[in-house]
């Protein structure tokens, strides 16, 4: 009489990989593990993209910062005069404040005879 030893293939035993037939397989265990370890990696990669990504966006913006307050003072400082003026432009508005200033004050004083007040207190 001869003894078959073969028995359904279970849960152990198919872990083992060795269906003759098919081949070689991944078992459920194996493929969750796998999808387990590319999202994992996945993950690293999109935080190391990201951190990059923040690191060179912050020193772009230092950077344009920078160059748009440099550019503001250094308008600024010609504005007020401090500056020279640059190829011929000159924009320095104080000259002009205190000539219009003193014009209006002047005429306000002839036309209010704040002169003569002046003269006499003197």
């Amino acid at each position: 009489m001869v003894l078959l030893t073969t028995s359904k293939p279970t849960t152990d035993n198919m872990d083992k990989h060795d269906i003759p037939v098919i081949g070689n397989f991944y078992t459920k265990g194996e493929v969750d593990k796998m999808i387990a370890d590319a999202l994992a990696e996945a993950r690293a990669i999109d935080e190391a993209s990201m951190r990059k990504h923040n690191r060179d966006a912050t020193i772009i913006s230092m950077i344009l910062g920078f160059t748009c307050l440099a550019l503001f003072v250094d308008g600024l400082l010609r504005i007020l005069g401090i500056i020279p003026p640059f190829a011929g432009l000159d924009v320095n508005i104080l000259d002009d404040i205190a000539e219009k200033t003193k014009a209006i004050v002047e005429n306000d004083i002839r036309q209010n005879d704040l002169l003569k007040y002046l003269k006499d207190q003197l």
